[in-house]
């Protein structure tokens, strides 16, 4: 996910919001993870934005991507540079509107916002995890989100969307928690990664463990491998653009020169705009959780969920009505694999309905002030909670 982020007037914002923690797990009780390791304690940040009503009846959980936080909308303080990463999306009278309903955010388990991950303290040692945190998996983080929602008092979930890694985290949520879920959107996303999605993965990685300051994960307190996980953001934030993006922002234009340095550096506006992201990067995000975070991508497959092997059985175990939208220029999960999806949905009884928004931002597309995916998503929203009103 990269980082467009756009300002908004300060009355349409949901303002200033704070980071929250909650706790649990505690040992004895750690909680069972897919792997069959146990982990405890485990703590969740997240951030809420508007107001639960009485009855609890108006709660939309929005789940981030892949680098995202529960940091989604508003300012922490004055001074803030930019609000949460979609704050277009989220406040008085917008998509998500904060006046109406209750929104709730967490940063994913072996995250690095605050939520229990590799750079964590690990309390049989007293040092961080690094490489003895376990394997986390999709499902893993909707089991402690359900935690929060616990915690919260919430039972029921009139709303949830995400996109990327969020969307898989929306459909995990559908078939492991039917009950609580009364509708859901996910966005630019799929039921499980192609092989070209994991390849792009596993480059990423890889450039990460070659990096001498890895040091096998254990770096905390030494030099990072910034030179790793900043090559590794590169090669994602490829992944995130389309072709059409790259050239209406970059095209062949040289960066701050007339003339081709010739030498190995930076020529391009492409070339310059890349380091950028991968030098921002490095100053936010820890490169074990990324690590962590996009093998739990790449093992997520729904249609193997209690071993059903099929998406239409899967998908028979949920109860959510569903709107699924893709983006015309996302090739990382093209429109097909939500295609795929919805025609499960389908035929497995659900009620869904499907929207291909034009977009030439690529997979990114989702984070982008968009007027008809805004109206898409407050319409479908509105429209649930009317019914249940009732």
């Amino acid at each position: 996910m990269s980082e467009y982020i756009t300002h908004d007037t300060a009355e349409k914002s949901v303002g200033k919001v704070e980071k929250k923690f909650f706790t649990f797990a505690e040992p004895p009780n750690e909680m069972l993870l897919d792997s069959g390791a146990k982990l405890g304690p485990i703590t969740l940040a997240y951030e809420t934005y508007g107001t639960l009503n009485p009855d609890k009846s108006n709660v939309v959980l929005v789940l981030h991507a892949l680098t995202g936080d529960s940091h989604a909308a508003g300012y922490y303080s004055d001074s803030d540079e930019k609000p949460g990463w979609w704050d277009n999306m989220i406040g008085p009278g917008k998509g998500v509107d904060t006046d109406k309903y209750f929104v709730v955010c967490s940063n994913v388990l072996g995250g690095c916002m605050g939520s229990t991950g590799p750079s964590s303290i690990n309390p049989a040692t007293g040092k961080p995890y690094g490489m003895d945190f376990p394997f986390v998996t999709i499902g893993d983080m909707v089991r402690a989100q359900k935690a929060l929602m616990d915690h919260l008092g919430i039972e029921k979930i009139l709303s949830m969307l995400g996109g990327s890694m969020g969307g898989m985290q929306v459909l995990q949520w559908c078939v492991q928690y039917p009950e609580m879920v009364r509708s859901a959107t996910p966005l630019a996303t799929t039921m499980r990664h192609s092989a070209l999605a994991i390849a792009f993965n596993e480059v990423s990685r890889q450039a990460i463990v070659a990096d001498p300051n890895w040091n096998q994960g254990d770096y905390y307190g030494k030099k990072n491998p910034d030179l790793g996980l900043s090559v590794a953001r590169m090669i994602g934030h490829i992944t995130y653009l389309s072709d059409e993006a790259m050239r209406r922002k970059f095209g062949r234009r040289l960066q701050d020169k007339e003339d081709f340095s010739y030498q190995f550096d930076v020529d391009f506006q492409v070339e310059s705009y890349l380091r950028h992201q991968g030098a921002k990067f490095v100053e936010r995000f820890d490169a074990n959780s990324f690590l962590y975070i996009t093998k739990a991508a790449d093992y997520f497959d729904l249609t193997g969920f209690k071993n059903t092997s099929s998406a239409i059985r899967v998908f028979s175990m949920a109860s959510a009505r569903f709107m699924v939208v893709s983006f015309t220029s996302d090739w990382l999960y093209p429109t097909y694999q939500s295609r795929e999806m919805v025609k499960a949905m389908k035929k497995s009884g659900l009620d869904v309905s499907f929207c291909e928004v034009e977009a030439e931002w690529g997979h990114d597309a989702f984070l982008m002030p968009n007027k008809r995916l805004t109206d898409l998503i407050r319409g479908f929203i509105d429209s649930v909670y009317q019914h249940d009103s009732e």
